[in-house]
């Protein structure tokens, strides 16, 4: 088995959610919570969409124009947090920007998302790795206001 620690690995596993992404493609649906996120720095502007029934994310969609490195990380993210609850996402959340920011993380949470755990390396692909994470966060504060 390859380790996590090989970079050809994590590169399979960024390119495998660009080249298939997940969850990808919005719905016409209005129980669908609904935000845009963009960057100044590259070409991502996606729109997530997520579906809440009670505490639980029931769904995840999201679509526009992104990086190789923004689809992939929202593709990722739609993955891990599709039939949890609110809390559980937050703790996936903090652990993967902790990874991001270099503070301590738990891997075992962040499943595929270790493959991101070198982005601090190009600080430049930071807002990339995290757009589509903290559209999700914005949804999930929205929700509970």
């Amino acid at each position: 088995m390859r380790s996590l620690d090989d970079p050809q690995l994590l590169r399979e596993i960024i390119m495998d959610h660009y080249d298939h992404p997940r969850n990808r493609g919005l719905v016409e649906d209005e129980t669908y919570k609904k935000v845009n996120m963009n960057s100044d720095t590259c070409i991502d502007d996606l729109d997530i969409q997520v579906k809440f029934d009670g505490d639980k994310i029931a769904d995840v969609r999201y679509d526009g124009e992104a990086c190789a490195i923004c689809t992939s990380s929202t593709s990722i993210m739609s993955e891990l947090v599709i039939g949890k609850t609110k809390e559980e996402a937050k703790r996936i959340i903090e652990n993967y920007m902790n990874m991001i920011y270099e503070r301590d993380y738990d891997e075992d949470l962040l499943e595929e998302a270790i493959a991101f755990k070198n982005t601090h390396k190009q600080a430049n692909r930071i807002k990339c790795a995290t757009l589509g994470w903290n559209g999700l966060v914005k949804l999930i504060e929205e929700s509970e206001e």
